[in-house]
């Protein structure tokens, strides 16, 4: 019990919160999203191709609004552009329910990824806001894992309710999100977030925050590797279901199997990996994350049994637990304090690793093997480490030469 206590009073109420709260709104998200494109097939008279389209364009327009919603939150505060995503969500969901239209489908899946770009980046910097440095990669690994317990849990409930109707889980998670945005309004203006925010928050226009970006080379290698990362993970967890369908009987169950292996995995493991990181950099976990990647993939090109494979997603998750929380901490470590939202929402264009690397492993699934494909990305991963070193070197070379006052001109 006293364990307990000092946990809860090692973080502020406000990062508790988002930490249930992201429970919550991922195994809402998780019970409707990955069945969108059955419920698009079933409900309207789109074709394949237009569905992809549809889901596609959530993804691109989120890539796009990390960067605005950042900005905006740096300029405006965290709590208004929070909200606005969280109703905004609660809309879409909602939507998804009733509409018809493939038009409407596209609009309201556009912004739903609107609305995940500025949430995401905009909780992790208020998180960041609200906890001293020394806890603040515990923070985001905990954030990491309350995304993977929700998502464990929200496929089985979404199962169970497109039972009683297909609607049914669209309607259910915008309650939800509903219900998640009016207890987060409540609560920070209970605990003066408000108040907070107005001490600290600086003028901040678009113009003057892409400037920063743009010129700062150590953010574009970490973007680089951002990207490169992302497009070996999206084998994983796209291009891996085709590969073992084609490649196994009962490739399909393999892959939910596989899918589980990777949720649990990562409750189960992210504690402690967690405490191990906190001893290194976070360039260290970064690339001790990468080479479990690529060994994970190597199994994934070479293993012929169940239980290889399942090994080899093992390994492939200790590397997704180490890689994304320290990504997070090199971004924290790197921005200037009146910009934390900018770079953290700049920080979504690693989105575009998401959107080639379906489309560049199913090139090489088609044209060669699922050995050579998994083969050459951990070749490709282990080379973006490269980028994460580069950066950070230079950085290091800045930060030495520079005062703290001079850090917004890196």
């Amino acid at each position: 019990m006293n364990r307990f206590r000092d946990f809860l009073s090692s973080y502020h109420p406000i990062v508790h919160t988002l930490i249930l709260g992201t429970v919550m709104a991922r195994a809402a998200s998780s019970m409707s999203l990955p069945f969108l494109a059955i419920y698009l097939s079933r409900n309207t008279s789109m074709s394949e191709i237009m569905i992809g389209i549809v889901i596609g364009m959530g993804a691109l327009a989120g890539t796009v609004g990390g960067f605005v919603g950042g900005t905006l939150s740096d300029r405006f505060g965290r709590r208004i552009i929070m909200l606005a995503a969280l109703f905004g969500w609660a809309f879409v969901f909602t939507g998804f329910a009733f509409v018809k239209l493939p038009i409407w489908f596209m609009l309201l899946n556009m912004l739903n990824g609107l609305c995940r770009s500025f949430y995401e980046p905009v909780s992790q910097a208020l998180m960041a806001d609200l906890t001293e440095p020394a806890k603040r990669l515990k923070v985001f690994s905990m954030r990491y894992m309350a995304i993977n317990v929700g998502v464990a849990v929200g496929p089985l409930l979404g199962a169970f309710f497109a039972t009683m109707d297909g609607a049914l889980p669209f309607l259910i998670t915008g309650i939800v999100y509903f219900i998640y945005a009016v207890t987060l309004y409540v609560l920070l203006s209970a605990f003066g977030i408000k108040k907070i925010e107005g001490e600290k928050k600086a003028t901040v226009t678009f113009t003057s925050a892409w400037r920063v970006i743009r010129s700062d080379t150590t953010f574009r290698f970490y973007i680089i590797g951002g990207i490169i990362g992302a497009i070996g993970y999206s084998q994983v967890m796209v291009t891996l279901s085709q590969y073992l369908e084609h490649s196994f009987a009962d490739g399909v169950k393999m892959f939910a199997l596989l899918m589980s292996v990777n949720a649990i995995a990562v409750i189960a493991m992210q504690i402690p990996l967690t405490r191990w990181a906190e001893k290194y950099t976070p360039l260290v976990a970064i690339s001790v994350g990468n080479l479990m990647f690529a060994l994970g993939d190597v199994g994934f090109a070479f293993s012929q049994t169940t239980i290889l494979l399942v090994i080899s997603m093992i390994v492939f998750t200790f590397g997704e637990i180490l890689n994304y929380p320290a990504a997070n901490m090199l971004i924290d470590k790197l921005a200037p304090e009146h910009m934390r939202g900018t770079y953290f929402g700049a920080q979504t264009l690693t989105n575009v690793g998401h959107f080639m690397g379906p489309w560049i492993g199913g090139f090489m699934l088609a044209s060669y093997s699922g050995s050579t494909l998994y083969t050459v990305m951990a070749v490709i991963t282990i080379g973006g480490t490269l980028f994460y070193h580069i950066g950070k070197n230079r950085f290091s070379k800045i930060e030495n030469s520079l005062t703290i006052g001079d850090k917004t001109n890196l």
